[in-house]
């Protein structure tokens, strides 16, 4: 019998997880601890990078810094406690940090989906009116695109968490994730929760397809511009500016859409489960990678950085 059954169940909840304690899922969670803390060193490296390094300086590294600190901590609002109750063999969770969970999720999921939207028209200025980049992406304008992006996640993150926390929940309060997920939970709540359910649907609808909508304009001109292009250098520089914006959209797009615009009669948990360990592990373990390996700049200020070790530690 786990240990878990005979807990109180008046406190908070109950995690029933994603792995079992059978040699392949043993396998899986290391594998999954391992993408964890390459997430975190490669998050942290490149926050490190672009603060440290003058040449990362602009516009575009400062959104990237943004990124990389909204990818670490939303790979440290649910995985440290998926390990800790799997290692530990506990799966009970309090309801605060519940809460906490709920609200975090949201707040960081909101606020990167927005923020990479709002990158899609920085990429825009900087192809299609080069001339203008410093003047149209300035300080204030690049305070206003994170702060905007923060805001509406935070906002979006505490409505979210006060409501779902404000149900009466009933039975044995087993949540079928391995985090307090908010479709999850509201399935063990005492009363009817379909009219709040149809409006995370039209939030979630709104928190995807808003910044969706900028990227494909951001790209409709982008492509206008480098349709009159006859260089191929150009070309190529084009290329090299959007391609890793586009593939860290359409990671996150594509994970977020499978997950939350599905009818609710094509949702099964698992499946729910393992694209939940991509969307909040895998992803913020790729971002910086296709950021920086890509990047000569990084990389540059990445080899000046070991360089400088290197002469520190021989002296």
């Amino acid at each position: 019998m786990e240990t878990w059954v005979n807990q109180s169940y008046t406190d908070g909840f109950f995690l029933l997880g994603i792995f079992s304690h059978s040699t392949a899922d043993l396998v899986l969670f290391s594998v999954v601890m391992a993408v964890f803390t390459v997430a975190l060193c490669w998050n942290v490296l490149l926050i490190f990078l672009i603060y440290m390094d003058p040449h990362l300086h602009t516009p575009m590294y400062f959104f990237l810094s943004q990124l990389s600190l909204m990818d670490l901590m939303l790979v440290c609002t649910n995985v440290p406690k998926m390990a800790a109750n799997f290692l530990s063999g506990r799966k009970s969770i309090s309801f605060v940090g519940c809460g906490i969970q709920i609200g975090l999720f949201v707040c960081l999921v909101g606020s990167e989906g927005l923020l990479l939207g709002l990158m899609a028209y920085d990429r825009y200025v900087a192809i299609s009116h080069p001339l203008h980049y410093p003047i149209l992406m300035n300080q204030r304008v690049c305070l206003q695109i994170t702060g905007s992006s923060w805001a509406f996640g935070i906002i979006d993150g505490l409505i979210q968490m006060v409501v779902v926390m404000n149900f009466p929940y009933c039975g044995l309060r087993k949540v079928n994730h391995f985090f307090c997920e908010m479709l999850s939970l509201l399935k063990l709540a005492c009363v009817d929760t379909s009219l709040f359910e149809k409006v995370i649907f039209a939030c979630c609808v709104f928190m995807l397809l808003f910044p969706f909508s900028i990227i494909v304009a951001s790209y409709a001109r982008i492509l206008g511009t480098v349709l009159q292009m006859h260089s191929a250098q150009a070309w190529k520089k084009a290329l090299a500016t959007c391609s890793s914006h586009l593939t860290a959209v359409t990671l996150f797009y594509g994970a977020a859409m499978f997950i939350y615009l599905r009818p609710r009669h094509y949702r099964a948990p698992s499946h729910d489960k393992v694209a939940s360990i991509f969307y909040t592990v895998l992803t913020p373990m790729l971002n910086p990678l296709i950021y920086s390996l890509r990047n000569r700049e990084v990389m540059g200020a990445l080899r000046k950085g070991l360089d400088c070790c290197r002469i520190g530690s021989q002296h």
